[in-house]
């Protein structure tokens, strides 16, 4: 087992099984040592995080979704380099609450999945990030996340 996927599961969480793309895209395009991961959603086999953030999900409930989808997306990454380890700097990270015109509290969303990947990565995880509101996401889920990546040779 990879020293990264060990973190992980000392963290109490494991990586689901790779989300199947819901249109017409690829979920990890490569070039050269970057990763571009496509925006991850809060779905997880039969669990969703769904609706918009503060009237219908809590704030910690989007938070959560959030951190759902660095798991998801870290599947990706297990499947497309064959191990975690490999991940030499989360480079950037863009995260979009579907919310309430009213509501401001984004970075707190997304902050869910920014200190899950550094509780994981450590130095390497800290990152660059955009945290903004959108009157709607796809399949109306609370919260969708995309990565860059650098990995190894």
């Amino acid at each position: 087992m990879d020293q990264t996927l060990k973190k992980l599961n000392e963290l109490g969480h494991s990586l689901p099984e790779v989300p199947v793309p819901v249109a017409a895209y690829v979920n990890c395009v490569r070039t050269g040592n970057l990763l571009f991961l496509s925006g991850g959603l809060p779905i997880d086999g039969e669990r969703k995080i769904i609706g918009k953030v503060p009237s219908d999900v809590s704030v910690d409930e989007a938070r959560e979704g959030a951190a759902m989808i660095v798991l998801n997306r870290l599947a990706v990454i297990r499947q497309e380099l064959g191990s975690l380890d490999k991940v030499k700097r989360i480079v950037s990270l863009n995260g979009f609450v579907n919310s309430e015109p009213d509501f401001y509290g984004h970075p707190q969303v997304v902050n869910g999945a920014s200190e899950l990947l550094v509780a994981i990565f450590g130095e390497k995880g800290k990152h660059a990030r955009t945290a903004l509101g959108a009157a709607a996401l796809p399949l109306n889920v609370a919260v969708e996340i995309n990565l860059i990546v650098e990995v190894e040779d």
